[in-house]
């Protein structure tokens, strides 16, 4: 049996953020982290390794996945693996993706990632071995991902997500309990108690539906908010480059645009240079005046809003959200720009 082997630039041993554009390219066999998943993976070859730049897929996805899956087809592999990705937005996006477009033409389909990956998502019903939230979790992630590879390559019928080792994909089944429920919930209460938290209910995220458009932008007050970790030079409140625990604001005193020796990116998920060259592609201020002086919107806001986004949890980031929107709307903010990465 053969296997295909899906990773980024960084892992495939392209290059690091400086080749987050390069297109899809096919490897022969196993590389970088393949080598190790390949001795797990036993009497299942690696064939070839798919690559691609995380920044090219971002920006030319259907190019990406088309090129991709052909690969994918030449080779015709008992079952397709992607990642890990950990806690890699960009990464685990792609890799969902291709698992999730992979299954749905039939070919065996898993990705690994941390399971608050915005690739979980994209992987739909495909399968997604969890892991840590970063590479330190590669030895206990590749045996696991593995072990489900081969069920999917071999065409075992596969138990619960507990059971094998994958996250949750929505589907129920009608089973006999061997305990009531006011058992199984005491059972469950012990185990918080004792420092395990399980749950029987399935998660999800929220739906929010859009607001209204804005009737006229030309006499309404914008505000600009990002996540991509805009803060004053030397980051004083000291932001935190990833999982970030807070939000911050900062006046603008009618500065007409953001000074890259007043102002810095310390956002850790992306190559920050591009940036700190320019910090209005952060918060884009300068398009924001111009548009402002033109009569196209009423007025900028003086404050903005910062926070990073890379790997913060659902729940951290709703938090920020409705603060940062409770101020915005004390302010009486009729419009948000929110830049990200």
């Amino acid at each position: 049996m053969k296997a295909v082997h899906y990773l980024n630039q960084f892992f495939a041993g392209l290059g690091g953020e400086d080749k987050a554009e390069t297109p899809p390219t096919r490897l022969e066999g196993a590389v970088g982290p393949g080598r190790g998943l390949a001795d797990e993976l036993g009497d299942i070859e690696i064939v070839a390794t798919l690559a691609c730049g995380d920044d090219y897929f971002a920006e030319h996805e259907e190019e990406a996945l088309a090129t991709l899956l052909g690969y994918l087809a030449e080779d015709g592999p008992d079952v397709f693996i992607a990642g890990p990705a950990f806690g890699s937005g960009r990464y685990g996006y792609a890799c969902g993706t291709l698992v999730a477009s992979a299954a749905e033409r039939g070919i065996p389909s898993v990705a690994a990632m941390h399971p608050e990956n915005p690739g979980v998502d994209a992987a739909g019903k495909a399968y997604v071995v969890p892991t840590a939230v970063n590479v330190a979790g590669m030895r206990d992630a590749l045996p696991r991902l593995a072990r489900l590879a081969t069920a999917l390559a071999q065409g075992r019928e596969l138990g619960t997500a507990d059971d094998e080792g994958y996250l949750p994909r929505g589907f129920r089944r009608n089973y006999f309990a061997e305990k009531t429920g006011a058992e199984r919930a005491v059972d469950l209460l012990l185990a918080k108690l004792g420092g395990e938290a399980h749950t029987e209910v399935g998660g999800g995220l929220d739906r929010v539906e859009p607001p209204a458009a804005v009737r006229d932008l030309s006499e309404t007050l914008v505000a600009l908010v990002t996540e991509a970790g805009c803060v004053p030079q030397g980051n004083p409140d000291r932001l935190a480059s990833v999982r970030a625990k807070g939000w911050l604001r900062y006046e603008l005193d009618g500065a007409v645009s953001l000074s890259a020796s007043r102002y810095e990116s310390v956002h850790g998920g992306f190559d920050v240079t591009l940036a700190n060259e320019d910090p209005n592609r952060l918060v884009p201020l300068d398009t924001a005046r111009a548009l402002e002086r033109e009569g196209r919107i009423g007025r900028v806001h003086e404050t903005f809003y910062t926070t990073t986004g890379n790997g913060t949890p659902v729940v951290t980031s709703t938090r920020f959200g409705r603060e940062i929107a409770g101020e915005l709307r004390e302010a009486g903010v009729g419009a948000v720009l929110l830049s990200g990465t």
